[in-house]
């Protein structure tokens, strides 16, 4: 197959890129193929005046992967309207844990592969979305850092991390908090040092999920993973957009973490998200199994509380 010449504009970070002059709901096999590679090389790639529809921002994530769960809202809005930006609204803690860095589905058995996300409705000032190149983190480490966090695991918890942050949801009459990640299967384990398995490269695992290190105290394993997170997210390897309606991007969950940025919650916001599943060879966690990675909370759940 030719390759295809794309538009392509680097960021000023060690990852990152807008691809230009290019329509995400056509494109054709060869121009996939191009950006395919595209996106692994910079593992963020940003598309502006695209204005997808739902199916259209899911047919072209499925194009890179099955599917965690279809185009769901990254919203303050209310089905009906209603703008959330009461500090005790449990959709406004699950948009506000999100302002932490983070991977996607770290938490779940099966670790997301990346994401689709697009902008419909964004406020006057504010509500950006950064990431962080964990690669590049990985490689600026020190030789003794480096050495100390291969032979690393720790747990990762949506119940964890919410509740540090003072944001867990209200819990319903059985207990349970009936939202996407709450589940009641063992926490998952993972290494604090991948290997993208496209590209053969390490990068660090880690993140606001990432806790209680297995064999480490835990106020040292708190203070490790505050540390890593700490040095990881500086410049030159976080990048931080500020959206325009229309605007879409993907990322490599994989390679990347990614935080909101925090906003005046009285402004309404209206993003989408689709999210790719992760391969079960490679994004398994530690302590699970395939039958376990199966596991679905259904797409009622998702709707308004993705983490």
């Amino acid at each position: 197959m030719t390759a295809v010449p794309l538009n392509i504009e680097p960021l000023d970070a060690t990852f990152g890129a807008w691809v230009h002059d290019i329509e995400l709901r056509s494109i054709d096999d060869a121009t996939f193929e191009a950006l395919h590679e595209t996106w692994l090389e910079y593992a963020l790639l940003i598309f502006s005046d695209q204005f997808l529809a739902n199916d259209e921002q899911d047919a072209f994530a499925l194009r890179f992967g099955s599917l965690e769960f279809n185009a769901a809202p990254i919203s303050n809005v209310g089905k009906d309207g209603k703008v959330h930006h009461e500090p005790g609204d449990d959709l406004v803690k699950s948009l506000k844990g999100n302002w932490g860095w983070h991977h996607d589905s770290t938490y779940m058995p099966l670790q997301a592969k990346g994401a689709v996300f697009t902008a419909e409705l964004v406020p006057e000032d504010g509500a950006d979305t950064g990431w962080a190149d964990m690669r590049a983190a990985y490689d600026v480490l020190s030789d003794e850092d480096r050495e100390l966090v291969h032979t690393l695991e720790a747990h990762h918890s949506l119940y964890y991390s919410q509740g540090r942050a003072g944001l867990l949801p209200k819990q319903k009459d059985d207990g349970s908090y009936g939202m996407y990640g709450y589940h009641d299967l063992d926490v998952s384990v993972r290494p604090l040092v991948k290997y993208h398995p496209d590209t053969g490269r390490p990068n660090l695992l880690i993140g606001r999920h990432a806790h209680d290190i297995i064999g480490m105290d835990p106020q040292e394993s708190v203070a490790l993973l505050d540390q890593l997170n700490r040095e990881a997210c500086q410049p030159p390897r976080i990048y931080q957009h500020a959206w325009t309606a229309g605007e879409a991007v993907i990322w490599d969950n994989r390679r990347l973490m990614h935080q909101g940025v925090p906003f005046d919650m009285s402004q309404p916001r209206k993003m989408w998200h689709t999210r790719i599943a992760g391969e079960l060879d490679t994004e398994l966690a530690l302590n699970h199994t395939a039958e376990t990675a199966g596991f679905k909370h259904g797409r009622d759940a998702v709707m308004n509380s993705v983490s």
